[in-house]
């Protein structure tokens, strides 16, 4: 179920710090109280192949975010135990020691089922009498980008093998800002510095004529 242009849900999930200290977070609370941006990701699983790299690769982008007033903020099914055992896992045995943003530790899963993002189906089992769960009941790549009011401004979910561009992020919070700041829409590839445009035809029309 789509959630874009709604409030992201207000849910209180165990998460773990770099410090090994695991605590209550809400997403929408960070968002609403703090006047921030937050950019939340979704991965399958700790100590697997392609989440290290995107993991590393958010928090090597982490400056960047904190300059356009964004908080990221990672998340998977994982317990709070195992985040910390991967956050003390060197780099280059798989792990993601170095990384300081907070990991939601969703193993109840009420947050990812809310969001609709488990790869997981239920199948009736005759002999059983009853239903049995099919899939890994793990996290897509799913990904939230929502405003300071806690309005949920993009979200995108990608099948398990395929990694996120993380500069992609960073260029639509761009185009979101100037959205907020100017009023103006912004047309495809927009990049900041570039022009943007009003929400009519004619300028449009001028847009495309001019590039």
């Amino acid at each position: 179920m789509a959630i874009v242009g709604r409030q992201f849900p207000d849910v209180h999930v165990d998460a773990m710090n770099e410090m090994g200290d695991t605590f209550k977070l809400n997403v929408l609370e960070e968002a609403k109280n703090n006047n921030k941006k937050v950019l939340l990701f979704w991965y399958p699983k700790d100590f697997t192949f392609v989440c290290p790299t995107e993991l590393h690769a958010f928090q090597e982008a982490l400056g960047e975010f904190e300059k356009r007033n964004t908080i990221v903020i990672g998340a998977s099914c994982d317990t709070p135990e195992v985040h910390f055992a991967w956050l003390n896992t060197a780099k280059d045995d798989g792990g993601i020691e170095g990384v300081t943003y907070p990991i939601l530790a969703d193993t109840n899963r009420n947050l990812a089922n809310l969001l609709d993002i488990l790869d997981v189906e239920q199948e009736y089992n005759d002999d059983l009498e009853g239903y049995l769960l099919t899939g890994d009941n793990v996290t897509y790549r799913a990904t939230y980008l929502i405003d300071e009011e806690g309005t949920v401004f993009h979200e995108g979910v990608n099948h398990m093998p395929v990694g996120r561009n993380v500069n992609e992020f960073l260029r639509m919070i761009d185009a979101y800002a100037h959205v907020q700041k100017n009023g103006e829409v912004c047309p495809a590839n927009w990049e900041e510095g570039k022009d943007a445009m009003q929400a009519n035809r004619k300028a449009t029309a001028e847009y495309l004529s001019a590039n």
